[in-house]
């Protein structure tokens, strides 16, 4: 059954990476690079979507009223996020090296890099950068929890959850008490190489 499931997961990845090589290739119909963070591109791209950018006024003027009434909800959501991020910071920083779990690295996860787009005007923008920020943080907490989860108590649920983290299909299953007992240690012991790799890559 394990050798099944390790089969799986190695057919998902594989999956994954040929998603990935798609993505690429699709990027790269839009011509543009990487420079220190920096999205360009290529002039003649830029300056048509340059023209389909909607100007702030005509997009003030064209919003719901709704829209713009519950904006102060939405960017109220900016306190709870930035007293996570706070926390996520102190929790890793203490309890991380204790139990020897390698630290998630916050750039991996929170991306800004929309605000490049020509064809967005600067609330559109601002709005983009809310949403990374929201999403982004919810993906590198989810990554600490999943760490501190396969630490901790790396058994699966008897009732199938929804969109579980990438760690969840190495859990031990509900219920088999022999093998949590023997192979908890070898998965905190992966999490300690995981470290090491990525010591060693930088």
């Amino acid at each position: 059954m394990t050798h099944q499931i390790d089969e799986l997961i190695r057919r998902i990845k594989e999956l994954q990476e040929e998603l990935e090589v798609e993505f690429r290739q699709k990027r790269e119909e839009f011509q543009f690079v990487i420079e220190k963070k920096r999205i360009r591109f290529a002039e003649e791209v830029a300056r048509q979507q340059r023209r389909l950018k909607t100007g702030l006024f005509r997009y003030l003027i064209e919003a719901r009223p709704l829209n713009i009434l519950t904006a102060p909800v939405i960017y109220a959501g900016f306190i709870p996020f930035m007293a996570l991020d706070l926390f996520l910071f102190i929790y890793q920083t203490i309890c991380f090296p204790v139990y020897g779990i390698p630290k998630v690295k916050r750039a991996d996860y929170l991306v800004f890099d929309r605000e490049d787009l020509p064809y967005l005007n600067i609330i559109e923008k601002f709005n983009c950068f809310y949403c990374s920020y929201g999403n982004g943080l919810a993906a590198y907490a989810r990554e600490i929890s999943a760490r501190t989860e396969q630490y901790w108590c790396p058994i699966k649920h008897a009732r199938r959850i929804k969109a579980a983290h990438d760690r969840y299909p190495r859990f031990f299953e509900f219920g088999d008490a022999e093998s949590f007992s023997k192979g908890l240690e070898r998965l905190r012991q992966e999490l300690e190489k995981e470290g090491e790799q990525g010591e060693e890559r930088c």
